[in-house]
Order: C-alpha cells, then sequence, then structure tokens
C-alpha cells in the first residue's frame, strides 16, 4: 500500500494512493462497522496515529485497499488537496546516517584532498522535524544564509513497531516501510559549524515522500535502484545494496540503549554525485527541479526558490 498524507480544505489528513486516485482515509474508515473501527477517533486521525496502532490498523487499511466499492465512495477529487510530507512532522527529529556509500566517501576524500577510512560504525546526526515539507514544496535558497545548497537522494525507513537494543536479525520485523528522504545541505554551514546539524536542519531542507510504501511491498530493501536529477540531468545513481551499513545493523546500531518509536524515520545514506564534489562544484540554484527515485516507491520531485 501506498500510504501519505494530503492537506484538504485546510485539514491534514491521512489518505490512501492507488491506480483509482486518492482515497479520504477518514471517510473509508467511517464505511466500516464501528465495532471493527473502535479505538480510532476518525475527525482526528493522522498516518502516524495508523501507524502507532500496529497491525490492526494495518488491517483495516488492507480491508480498504482490497474493497473497490468503499475506496469509490472515499475518492477525493482530482486536483482538489495538495500533497504533505506522508507524516508532516514526525514525533522527534529524523535519524539520519552520513558517509554510507563506498563511493560517496570515495568523491568526498578526492573533493577535499583527504584520505578518510569507511567508518567501522554507523554515523547518526539529525534533522529537525521542523525541516520536513512533501512532494512537489518548495526548497527555500536564502543567499544571506547560504550560498551552496546541495541534494542528497536516500532511501528512508519508518519505524512501525518501536523498541530498546533491537537485534539485528529483529530489525526489519520493526519496519512498517518505506519512503524517499532528499537531505538538503548547507555544504558551507556543514563545513564553517565542523558538524552536520545546522548545514543541514535549515527549514525545508528534508522534503519527503511522496508517500509511504508498506514494507510487505518491497521485497528487498537492499535491491533498489535510487537515482536523483537536477533540471533533468542525472546527478546520481546506484542501488540500496551499495550501502556499508545495510538496514538491520543501522536499526540495531541506533536503537542500543536508545528507544525507537512509531513514526521515527531513518534516512540511510546517499551515493555518491553530490553537487559539491563534481569538477567544478555545482550547488543549486533558484528554479532548479529536482527529481528523487527509488525503485518500487515511486518520485520526490521540488523546485528550489530563492527566498523574497
Amino acid at each position: 500500500m501506498k500510504l501519505g498524507t494530503i492537506e484538504l480544505r485546510g485539514e491534514a489528513v491521512p489518505a490512501l494512493f492507488g491506480d483509482d486516485g486518492v482515497v479520504h482515509l477518514r471517510e473509508a474508515l467511517a464505511q466500516l462497522p464501528a465495532g471493527e473501527r473502535a479505538g480510532f477517533d476518525l475527525h482526528r486521525l493522522s498516518l502516524l496515529d495508523l501507524i502507532a496502532a500496529g497491525g490492526p490498523a494495518l488491517a483495516l487499511l488492507r480491508r480498504v485497499a482490497g474493497e473497490p466499492a468503499l475506496r469509490a465512495r472515499a475518492l477525493v477529487p482530482q486536483g482538489g488537496f495538495t500533497a504533505l510530507a506522508p507524516i508532516p512532522r514526525t514525533p522527534r527529529n529524523v535519524f539520519c546516517l552520513g558517509r554510507n556509500y563506498a563511493d560517496h566517501v570515495k568523491e568526498d576524500n578526492l573533493s577535499r584532498d583527504k584520505q578518510t577510512a569507511l567508518p567501522e560504525y554507523p554515523q547518526f546526526f539529525t534533522k529537525p522535524a521542523s525541516a520536513i515539507v512533501g512532494d512537489g514544496a518548495s526548497v527555500r535558497l536564502d543567499e544571506r544564509v547560504t550560498r551552496r545548497l546541495d541534494y542528497e537522494v536516500e532511501l528512508a525507513v519508518v519505524i512501525g513497531t518501536g523498541g530498546r537494543d533491537i537485534r539485528a536479525a529483529d530489525a526489519l520485523s520493526h519496519v512498517f516501510g518505506y519512503t524517499i528522504v532528499n537531505d538538503i545541505t548547507a555544504r558551507d554551514l556543514q563545513r564553517r559549524h565542523d558538524q552536520w546539524f545546522k548545514g543541514k536542519g535549515l527549514d525545508t531542507s528534508c522534503p519527503m515522500g511522496p508517500w509511504i510504501v508498506t514494507a510487505d511491498e518491497i521485497a528487498d530493501p537492499h535491491a533498489l535502484t535510487i537515482s536523483l536529477s537536477v533540471n533533468g540531468e542525472r546527478r546520481q545513481h546506484a542501488t540500496t545494496g551499495d550501502m556499508i551499513f545495510r538496514i538491520e545493523p543501522i536499526i540495531e546500531s541506533l536503537s542500543a540503549g536508545l528507544t525507537l518509536e512509531p513514526g521515527d524515520v531513518i534516512a540511510t545514506g546517499t551515493p555518491s554525485g553530490v553537487g559539491y564534489a563534481m569538477d567544478p562544484r555545482r550547488y543549486l540554484a533558484h528554479g532548479d527541479v529536482i527529481e528523487c527515485r527509488i525503485e518500487g516507491i515511486g518520485t520526490l520531485t521540488n523546485t528550489v526558490r530563492a527566498a523574497g
């Protein structure tokens, strides 16, 4: 299933995306017998609520997905909504990995004339939840703040079942689904502050979407083509199988002594092809259209807009 969030008449509502259109999940679930949807407040229901509800909610969503007549009565008029990020504001910061593709580490070394070894352990940082925007949203470029805005396409994992000290062998059972994150980065701020948070934490620096694909539809998250283009020019192209640290050890390492919660998002790093490592360096400019694609998930598209 493809699950997301849309803005409809000024309100954020959970949605199911299918070949027949976009289904308003509150309206679809309202058609089920009250006993089957007990415990859900349909007036306030969010996708995060459904993720946190676990198996019972997934069963209801699969029922909606499998009943065309039920979906038809809850279809949203085409063009009558605005796409938001699947989780418009995550419960906590978005967890991210740095330097998780060997070719990206190599290009970074070459671009800075340095020689650093591949990481022995996952390198974590975070992006604030306030940085999240959805498919079709603008990426803000404020040249008073940064003149070196860059892109990074990443496969993101959405946690469904929380836990602490999760073993690698059990890690995938904690995954609700997968989405795309564009880890927009102000490289000058990243270098100036000598850490990653400030340069990766600006407003609109975390495009996410267009939806979450549930884990049952991704047979192998380590066998997906991942790519990014700017104005139709392909810049990044790889497979998620090139990750240094796979999803299982990432979750094991991150959850060691740290409780993961439903709705937590983990971006798993970017392959080579970023703008700062090109010769000459190529940063984002006003009007640039960035398209992030991951096989089995879809395309996340955003346009860079100069701050007024």
